[in-house]
């Protein structure tokens, strides 16, 4: 058994017990460098630090040192100024790369167990609202959910390297990655990988891997990947938001297991987990009721004695324990004194085949209505090229008069690429809100760029709600000849030191049509010496336009 207790992380080491690797870390080291910064905390006189620290084996150190120096950490959820600001008054010091840990160390502070009630961990959250929001943790509460993390999954991850796709500023990642595999021996990857390809590559340097993905990673990953050698993964767990049932689907196929979902948050940790059903399970010793609107409460060993956690998730509960999650109360709206529930139109535009993803919210002009941000499934996006924008509202409108009366139906209907979710996984209310209020694009997304021998190519996602399709045409949506120019030029002027006169077009093809949500990748080489700036916009599989724009030349 090579377990410690998160208590006695300080206390004792077994060997060899390695920590992370690139650079290598093992426990022994990890503690030296503990005590060291404890001892520099402690000879500042700090009381509160704010942690901010990508690499997980440095976030280990910081968390590990502050508490023996008894002093109390705070995790930001990003750096942005508005987040300095906001939490200024509540800190003594920002810890925010290696930079600041190694001004710090000093010489170390004797090896002590950790005290489970006065070591303090602030965690922030922005909450359903958008509103940030500070909790606070005990290392006690920390320590409970950690061992029955262990108790429920530890022998199926045997030695298993932990690789993680979500930050650990938050308490899913902070947990999985960090906490836990220190306090079971496993090696942990320190970096966030945010892409299926990077996931890939890291699993491929251990025997024995295991991930702790976002639901958003987990339903990217396409047939690219190399699946049958990661098919020796050990387990998936998922959690930051529902995991599409078609991608858990998937998922079971290609790794011959389906992914654990895990049900939480930072107010109440851990509260149930799912594989392979549609009900929750409860964690052991965690207790769950309802109060009289139906919502959830939680009462257990991840919270302070004697204190139930009010939430907002309407909930069902079966016979024997487990429950059915109905979507959050807290996100039905008036309009016109009639209460409308946002989950329940949400899921019944996920049900029409066109859809893949949908948000709604309350957009405020004259009188409130509702708009809808949707992800198109492929039959949605086949749909929008050969029927046109209006076509397809109409009929997504039409669809959800069987759900709910007309004052319900979306007034205003964006059409996005993918959701931009945060680091949590989870799209904030008001980002929704922010999203419904903005004008449709009018430029594309440049996914990729790099540059070889003086020439820039570019990887583009048209948008599939791009203003200029509006008219052009309206049941087969074509972009204009003229915007594909006005592209080349806007990012040439981006990317160049490019002349500011427009002075005309030469050998201008336009061969390939370009469609909503179609990738393209476009070259850009700027001849100075002539004051030509050559162009060309490919697709997958043909040339779809060319040209040079002439510009005033540079000795002009």
């Amino acid at each position: 058994m090579n377990w410690i207790n998160l208590e006695r992380l300080l206390l004792e080491s077994h060997e060899p017990r390695a920590v992370t690797f690139d650079p290598p870390l093992d426990h022994a080291g990890l503690s030296h460098r503990a005590l060291r910064l404890a001892a520099g905390l402690q000879a500042r006189g700090l009381k509160q630090i704010a942690v901010h620290l990508e690499d997980a084996g440095e976030l280990a150190i910081a968390l590990l040192g502050a508490w023996r120096a008894g002093v109390g950490v705070l995790l930001p959820a990003d750096l942005q100024e508005q987040t300095r600001q906001r939490w200024a008054t509540d800190v003594d010091l920002w810890l925010t790369d290696s930079a600041g840990l190694d001004a710090l160390y000093a010489e170390p502070l004797g090896a002590a167990e950790l005290d489970l009630d006065s070591c303090r961990l602030s965690l922030c959250t922005s909450g359903s609202s958008g509103e940030p929001k500070r909790i606070d943790k005990s290392l006690r509460l920390l320590a409970n959910e950690v061992l029955a993390l262990e108790q429920l999954w530890g022998a199926s991850l045997a030695q298993a390297c932990i690789i993680g796709s979500v930050a650990t500023q938050h308490i899913y990642g902070l947990l999985f990655r960090v906490l836990w595999p220190l306090c079971a021996g496993r090696t942990l990857v320190r970096t966030q990988l945010a892409f299926p390809e990077d996931l890939q590559r890291a699993s491929r340097e251990h025997p024995q891997f295991a991930w702790v993905a976002s639901p958003a990673l987990l339903k990217r990953m396409g047939d690219n990947l190399d699946w049958p050698a990661l098919s020796q993964v050990r387990r998936v767990f998922s959690s930051g938001g529902a995991l599409p049932p078609e991608a858990a689907a998937s998922l079971r196929q290609r790794l011959r297991q389906w992914p654990t979902e895990i049900l939480g948050s930072s107010e109440t940790g851990g509260i149930a987990w799912r594989q392979d059903n549609p009900l929750w399970q409860p964690f052991a010793d965690v207790c769950l009721s309802q109060d009289s609107d139906g919502a959830l409460r939680v009462a257990s060993p991840y919270l302070p004695a004697g204190h139930v956690e009010q939430t907002a998730d309407a909930v069902r509960f079966a016979a024997d324990g487990r429950f059915e999650l109905l979507g959050r109360l807290d996100r039905i709206v008036k309009l016109e004194e009639k209460r409308i529930s946002l989950p329940m139109l949400e899921q019944a535009l996920i049900e029409h085949p066109w859809v893949a993803e949908a948000r709604l919210g309350v957009v405020q002009e004259n009188r409130a209505y509702l708009g809808a941000l949707l992800v198109l499934s492929e039959q949605g996006l086949h749909g929008l090229r050969n029927q046109g924008r209006r076509a397809l509202t109409e009929t997504l409108r039409k669809h959800l008069l069987g759900h709910c009366e007309a004052l319900a139906l979306p007034r205003r209907w964006r059409l996005l690429r993918q959701l931009p979710l945060n680091a949590q996984g989870k799209l904030p209310q008001a980002d929704v809100q922010a999203l419904l209020r903005a004008p449709r694009p009018k430029g594309p997304e440049v996914l990729a760029q790099h540059q070889t021998d003086g020439e820039w190519l570019l990887q583009l996602a048209v948008p599939p709600d791009l203003a200029y399709f509006s008219g052009h045409f309206p049941s087969t949506p074509v972009l204009p000849g003229v915007v594909q120019m006005d592209w080349a030029l806007d990012l040439g002027r981006r990317l160049l030191e490019l002349p500011a006169k427009f002075v005309g077009m030469e050998v201008l093809k336009f061969q390939q049509l370009v469609r909503p949500g179609d990738r393209l990748e476009l070259s850009l080489r700027f001849d100075r010496e002539r004051g030509k700036l050559h162009f060309a916009f490919r697709n997958a599989t043909a040339a779809c336009s060319s040209g040079r724009i002439v510009l005033e030349a540079a000795h002009a």
